[in-house]
């Protein structure tokens, strides 16, 4: 099966140039990268160095999720391969994981970042919590496949409606792609033969600070609770505890408020997932 490699941009001359050379040699059939407004150089040198790459110029930064959305959209191959421009994949690492597809409900696989594994999401006090799962020798399930490390299909992801950009700027958005995903019946794997190294030298440590990182990630949690989680004695443990955490850590209102004003918005993608519904929240978490 042939894969598009999709890779974000913005202002990432310096990764490219270490690391688009080990991104081309795993030789896939494509690549495109989406350049949101990069004004260092990152588009000249793209065009001088690598022509034969299809590039997406933005005039204004899109973000993370949208600038995603685009580049699946553009790929012509039923595979799409999603790469931050700071993860650099093992010669094999594609290959690795494109035979797992034959699995006509599998929508994708999440690569191996050694210092990582499987993905374990589960309830706990009122909140979605995740971690890394146990074991690192056999393919798994995986609650998610990483936005910037996995390989997705494309007819399911046009299904799901891609990335939703309510969580922008950045997180949560890939595992929230990926629960939507377990809800309609599908599957997400995680391969321990496909191998990337994440660099962690990307946009957010760069351009964010660690509170204003931490208060998004806090904030996109609320989003992706009142979104997604429809089983209503796990809603009611939420709100309970919600307001438990409001009372006794003021801190905790800035994300809450901030999450508070797309509450229409989340209503309505609410109930559009309800309507597609396979699987219940308990029996994903019970696989995990």
């Amino acid at each position: 099966m042939k894969t598009s490699i999709v890779i974000p941009n913005w202002n990432g001359k310096e990764l490219l140039e270490k690391n688009l050379p080990a991104m081309m040699a795993v030789n896939p059939d494509e690549t495109i990268i989406v350049d949101n407004a990069s004004v260092d150089g990152s588009i000249e040198f793209l065009e001088e160095k690598y022509p034969e790459i299809i590039l997406i110029k933005n005039s204004v930064n899109l973000g993370f999720a949208l600038g995603c959305n685009q580049g699946v959209k553009k790929a012509k191959n039923e595979l799409v391969v999603l790469l931050n421009n700071d993860v650099v994949p093992e010669n094999d690492a594609i290959s690795n994981a494109v035979g797992l597809f034959k699995d006509h409900k599998l929508f994708a696989v999440s690569f191996h970042e050694p210092q990582w594994s499987w993905a374990r999401i589960f309830w706990k006090n009122g909140y979605i919590e995740h971690e890394p799962g146990i074991g690192k020798s056999k393919t798994h399930i995986s609650a998610w496949a990483s936005g910037g490390s996995g390989i997705f299909r494309k007819l399911i992801w046009e299904e799901l409606g891609g990335f939703d950009d309510l969580y922008a700027p950045f997180y949560w958005e890939d595992i929230d792609l990926s629960y939507r995903s377990w809800k309609r019946g599908y599957k997400v794997l995680w391969e321990p033969k496909a191998i990337v190294h994440h660099k962690h030298e990307g946009t957010i440590g760069k351009h964010f600070s660690k509170d204003y990182v931490s208060y998004i990630s806090e904030r996109n949690r609320l989003f992706f609770i009142w979104k997604n989680v429809s089983d209503t004695l796990l809603f009611s443990d939420h709100k309970k505890q919600l307001l438990f955490k409001l009372l006794t850590k003021p801190g905790y209102w800035k994300p809450f408020l901030s999450a508070l004003k797309k509450l229409p918005v989340i209503l309505k993608k609410r109930q559009e997932e309800k309507q597609n519904i396979r699987i219940t929240d308990n029996e994903i978490f019970e696989q995990f």
